[in-house]
């Protein structure tokens, strides 16, 4: 397997939730962000991670990062989106110049195909964008070639087989999801590796949730290491595995880029006892009472509203791990409204579901309480 990150450090800047102005929310501050590529360029940290998609990113790199730096000085990941308002192909192979455009380069050091999994990996199929990316790759306007994945595992190898021209997968790998069944961190990360593919990881820290994880972990970690951030063992758990090449951290302000760097500058990989740490953290994550859905979906075969009964659930176990009410909701909308799925307010309690569970869930009765929790 080929080092397609060149041997860079393994933390990378995500800069997908850029800190804002506080006056207004809607603005990125770029005098903090200018501060953050400082420390983070400083440091020996090069490899930058944004997106066509994420609002006002590219345009903030190019203002923090692309204009006060030498280009071969650091590098940069962005990704295409077709799934997102395109209309044609056109439209969609036109979103590389528009993020070069904002950017202000002339080429992307790591370009990804973005969000593959479920009806969205199609469209990179029917519109021909792996073959324009090895187009751009043949020109030198893109370096190295990838993908990011949502989905699971057993569709992760049909898309290596289909494209062994991507130099490496973008996962999303933590320590509480890795034995989860609807994320399968674990299970897709072991079918990459059966592929020797360079892996990135995305969402180490769960979207920040396991900076600030429910007191039952933070204390175990503590026992462990006082001096350790929560942060820093779920980012040390995913640079620890082999074949991981890049890390990506979301980091949202100067205190977040200073913490990941301390222990990152000179990584060092968990040691068995932390290991061990880490284990029973994620076991305490996992004994608080959850609704033991396991995603089969049987339930939605037999459902005549086509309630997302399992997105749902998922949701109300989101919320009962980390007691984010907001963030809870944004998981419910996402994995059912955004999925084309009808919501739990929906549900006509036929109960038809509940013949068919495996897990002898009270379907019904856990969907009414979702419609309490969430407000529906």
């Amino acid at each position: 397997m080929s080092d397609v990150f060149n041997g860079a450090k393994k933390l990378g800047f995500g800069l997908m939730r850029l800190p804002r102005l506080d006056d207004n929310k809607e603005v990125i501050d770029i005098e903090q962000t200018k501060t953050m590529v400082d420390l983070f360029m400083q440091n020996g940290f090069t490899y930058f991670d944004t997106a066509w998609a994420y609002d006002g990113s590219e345009e903030a790199t190019r203002e923090a990062l692309v204009e006060r730096y030498p280009r071969d000085s650091f590098t940069i990941a962005s990704k295409l989106a077709p799934w997102i308002e395109a209309k044609s192909r056109e439209e969609a192979i036109a979103q590389f110049d528009t993020s070069c455009e904002r950017l202000g380069v002339d080429y992307i050091d790591y370009y990804l195909m973005h969000n593959l999994g479920d009806k969205r990996t199609k469209m990179f199929e029917d519109w021909g964008i792996w073959e324009y990316a090895m187009e751009l790759k043949e020109k030198g306007k893109i370096k190295h070639l990838g993908f990011s994945f949502h989905d699971k595992a057993e569709a992760l190898g049909p898309i290596l087989d289909a494209h062994p021209e991507a130099e490496f997968v973008q996962l999303q790998i933590n320590y509480a999801d890795w034995d989860d069944a609807f994320i399968q961190s674990k299970l897709c990360y072991e079918v990459a590796r059966k592929y020797d593919k360079q892996i990135i990881v995305m969402e180490p820290v769960k979207g920040g949730m396991l900076a600030d994880p429910p007191e039952i972990v933070t204390d175990i970690l503590n026992a462990a290491n006082p001096d350790a951030s929560n942060a820093s063992w779920a980012i040390r758990f995913a640079a620890s595995l082999d074949g991981v090449g890049m890390v990506l951290s979301g980091m949202s302000n100067i205190e977040q880029m200073e913490d990941n760097i301390s222990f990152m500058k000179e990584f060092e990989p968990l040691s068995d006892k932390e290991q061990e740490t880490v284990r029973n953290a994620a076991d305490a994550l996992h004994s608080i009472p959850l609704i033991p859905c396991t995603k089969c979906n049987y339930c939605a075969e037999v459902c005549p509203m086509n309630i997302g009964i399992s997105g749902t659930f998922f949701a109300v176990n989101h919320y009962k791990v980390y007691q984010n009410l907001d963030v809870a909701k944004g998981r419910e909308s996402w994995n059912v409204k955004g999925q084309g799925k009808a919501r739990a307010n929906e549900c006509i309690k036929c109960a038809s579901c509940e013949g068919v569970c495996p897990q002898h869930i009270e379907i019904v009765s856990e969907l009414e309480k979702a419609v309490k929790l969430f407000e529906l």
